[in-house]
This record gives structure tokens, C-alpha cells and sequence, in this order.
């Protein structure tokens, strides 16, 4: 899943300023709906420097909104975020050659991609770089590696980490099997809204003595 950042409060100072507030000013006419002034904006603060405004005026030719779609440019604006040291770019120019959108389908892409917003916090990185041990794409499968992203998304909260983790305890792929674990993640995932998390939850209690 692709995002669209808030704005961050902070700002820079000195020569920065003014990009920081064409960042502003783009947050604040993206919100207004005005997409076409916040593209402008953001575009004016790209240029400046500002990998953030990169990032939001990728997604904004991703969408089409104040642009004209274009995956392609959304996936220079999030290489350009990304080699910047902004996580969320590496994790949407992740899903770009994951989905083969602007870009030919790279899994091995992607990994490097996952890898290098999971090391840098991305929740969501760690937890496909689970997905992508686990179905082995873009690298050889690997159970263990893949529950060990799987245990590290689930711990910062991630509703999908903990089911698959829960898959994994309750079916013994790499971890013990231990059923009473995989209970206590599948209520996590319920807990996290996910109402295959709760399905799967209900199953296994009523198959528990």
C-alpha cells in the first residue's frame, strides 16, 4: 500500500526556508483539494532539494491528482526520494517494480528496495520482506527469515505481520508449532482490525481444548 505523508512540523531554516514552505503551502492546497497549485509546490520544492516534496509529488503523478498520470515519472520522483534517505520513497519505489507500475516487474528490485526501507524503520518494508522470503521473490525462500520479518512488523503494531506469524506457529513452518501462540497473534490481527485475523482466531479456539 502507497501513502501520502502529512506534513512533518519543524521546519528548516535559513536557505531552506522557502522550500520548506512550498512543502507547506503544497500540504496545505493538497488538503484544499487544489491538486494542481500543490503539484506546483511541491514541484518547486523538489527542485530545491526537499525529498519529501519528491515524495508526495510522486504519488501525486502516480495518481493523476493535479498531474497528468504518470507512473514512470512517479517512479523517478521516488528513486530521487529514495536515494535521498526517505524510507516511505524506497518503500513506494518498492511497490513500483513489485506491481510493475512506470517500471518492468523486479522482484530482485524490490528486495533491495524493501530491505533498505525495512533498515530504516519502514513497518511495512520489514513485513513484505517477510512476504517476499516466504514466497520467494526476489530472493531464495527462507521460512525462518521470513518469520523473523514477520515477528518484527507484528511487533510495531502491523496487523497482517502478526496473522502470517500466527500461520506459521499454528502450521510449524520454521517456528514450533505451538498453537497457543498462533491464538494470541490471530487476536492480535482481530484486534488490529483485520477480520481474517478474527475468522482464524475463532477457528482454531473452537478446535482448542
Amino acid at each position: 500500500m502507497k501513502k501520502f505523508l502529512q506534513l512533518l512540523f519543524g521546519l528548516a531554516l535559513g536557505s531552506q526556508l522557502s522550500y520548506a514552505d512550498n512543502l507547506r503551502d503544497g500540504f496545505s492546497a493538497y488538503e484544499r483539494n487544489d491538486y494542481v497549485n500543490a503539484a506546483q509546490f511541491f514541484q518547486a520544492s523538489c527542485e530545491g532539494g526537499d525529498v519529501e516534496a519528491c515524495y508526495n509529488l510522486a504519488n501525486m503523478y502516480d495518481k493523476g491528482q493535479g498531474v497528468t498520470l504518470d507512473n514512470q515519472k512517479a517512479v523517478e520522483l521516488f528513486t530521487k526520494s529514495c536515494d535521498g534517505g526517505f524510507a516511505d520513497g524506497c518503500y513506494n519505489l518498492g511497490m513500483m517494480y513489485d506491481q510493475g507500475e512506470g517500471a518492468k516487474k523486479d522482484y530482485a528490485k524490490a528486495f533491495v528496495l524493501f530491505t533498505k526501507a525495512c533498515d530504516a524503520g519502514h513497518t511495512r518494508g520489514c513485513y513484505n520482506l517477510g512476504i517476499m522470503y516466504y514466497k520467494a521473490q526476489g530472493v531464495q525462500k527462507d521460512y525462518a527469515k521470513a518469520a523473523k520479518y514477520f515477528q518484527k512488523s507484528c511487533d510495531e503494531g502491523y496487523e497482517k505481520g502478526c496473522f502470517n506469524l500466527g500461520v506459521m506457529y499454528r502450521d510449524g513452518q520454521s517456528v514450533p508449532q505451538n498453537r497457543q501462540t498462533a491464538l494470541e497473534l490471530f487476536k492480535k490481527a482481530c484486534d488490529g482490525n483485520m477480520p481474517l485475523g478474527c475468522k482464524n482466531y475463532e477457528k482454531l479456539r473452537s478446535e482448542m481444548p
